[in-house]
């Protein structure tokens, strides 16, 4: 099949006018559906159902009554379920509510407002600089930017991000004060972060001496196709003499409820005592019941590892449509490239440069709301707008199919316009 860049401006017009026909079949369809972020599907939300039984005793292993105050680094019991789940000693893990997102963000806040081990705080600091590898997850970026700071975009690799230009970067600045990290199933290409370039994140020299990684294992136990393990960042950073720059981050708001989970945080003794201390004036604890819901339901971390397979059992199904649609729609073509994603929750897609955001926004008019165009990039700025964000784990597979024929359309009619425009 030759590309279409090769096509005639007859060829391309006669191919738009078969597109435009199927497109407009498919819009008069009414599809309605939001895919614009990547939420469980109530089939999965149902797997979790036990864990909204009344729990019939509320005392923990060592006597803690969890309907009361205390506690606030978590449970013995959940701290341990974790650690045994991320291969994390329990006592560097701090227990959580439902968001990892809340967690990411007050430890972000209390740099910028405190400092971190005796270094002044990055409000003091004069600019504030982050690497954002991109395409990345929108709402790391959404952080960095609510607190003013610089956003430096760096690209990704099949290995994870550039790390030439990350080493690059981090050792010329010293307002480079750290780096968003999804080293599992990346959102939204599902990249695994290679050892190698784990290494060399934790190993890097750097201007900043409170330089930190923001790591965010966000689908460390999210298999669809095969299972990977995320490299033990915790472990890399201690061996190379920066056991204090990394914090490590995840939650079960996609493996129970969202609305509902838990969030951690792990780091290294020194950054766990001295988050403890902010958290001290923040709040007594979190909801220890909710972590003893876990504990009683899932009880070991096998446990939690069979139930996620289930659920990549479920999504497989909706990986494997937006894939082979996209590979009988448009491989070959010239007009899309995209990873195989290994795991995790997304599909990224990249069209021709200056296609994207038209893409999208034709295939809204045609009843699929995506994740708005150039939003997995810092500041919503994809500078050749080209990436594209699916996010196929909530619709319907029938819903799910006609909404990637749609996209796939939209695709190409979009990128004819602009190999006509060469012509």
């Amino acid at each position: 099949m030759s590309e279409w860049k090769d096509d005639s401006k007859e060829q391309l017009l006669k191919r738009k006018e078969e597109c435009r026909d199927r497109y407009e079949a498919i819009k008069a369809r009414g599809l309605k559906l939001d895919m614009s972020r990547g939420k469980p599907s109530p089939d999965i939300l149902d797997l979790s159902n036990g864990l909204l039984d009344t729990l019939d005793v509320y005392v923990t292993e060592d006597g803690t009554d969890a309907r009361n105050y205390g506690v606030p680094a978590g449970l013995a019991e959940c701290r341990r379920l974790f650690g045994e789940l991320l291969g994390i000693p329990a006592d560097q893990i701090i227990i959580g509510n439902n968001a990892s997102l809340e967690l990411m963000h007050n430890v972000y806040s209390r740099l910028y407002l405190f400092g971190t081990q005796g270094h002044a705080p990055w409000c003091k600091s004069g600019a504030v600089k982050f690497l954002c590898p991109s395409p990345g997850y929108d709402r790391h970026f959404a952080v960095s930017q609510a607190f003013g700071t610089e956003m430096i975009t760096v690209p990704m690799t099949e290995d994870g991000p550039d790390m030439d230009a990350v080493e690059a970067l981090a050792a010329a600045d010293e307002a480079i004060k750290g780096i968003w990290c999804v080293p599992l199933y990346s959102n939204p290409q599902g990249v695994v972060y290679s050892e190698e370039t784990a290494k060399r994140l934790a190993a890097m020299a750097t201007k900043a001496e409170d330089f930190r990684i923001f790591w965010d294992n966000a689908y460390g136990v999210h298999h669809v196709f095969a299972e990977h393990q995320a490299p033990d960042i915790l472990r890399l950073a201690r061996e190379a003499g920066n056991e204090d720059r990394v914090y490590y981050f995840f939650s079960t708001s996609k493996i129970t409820f969202p609305g509902g989970g838990v969030g951690i945080v792990a780091a290294s003794p020194a950054n766990v005592a001295e988050q403890q201390k902010h958290i001290a004036v923040q709040t007594i604890g979190s909801d220890k019941l909710n972590q003893l819901r876990l504990v009683r339901r899932f009880r070991n971390a096998e446990n939690i590892r069979k139930h996620m397979r289930v659920i990549g059992e479920m999504l497989r199904p909706k990986f494997d449509v937006v894939l082979d649609t996209l590979e009988r729609e448009l491989a070959g073509t010239g007009l899309l490239s995209w990873i195989r994603p290994k795991g995790g929750y997304f599909v990224g897609i990249d069209t021709l440069e200056g296609c994207a955001k038209a893409a999208v926004a034709l295939a809204k008019e045609g009843g699929a709301t995506l994740t708005g165009a150039g939003a997995t990039f810092p500041y919503g700025k994809d500078p050749k707008d080209t990436s594209i964000r699916i996010a196929p784990t909530y619709p319907a597979l029938d819903e799910l199919r006609q909404a990637m024929e749609l996209l796939c359309l939209c695709v190409k009619i979009v990128s004819i316009d602009k190999l006509l425009a060469g012509k």
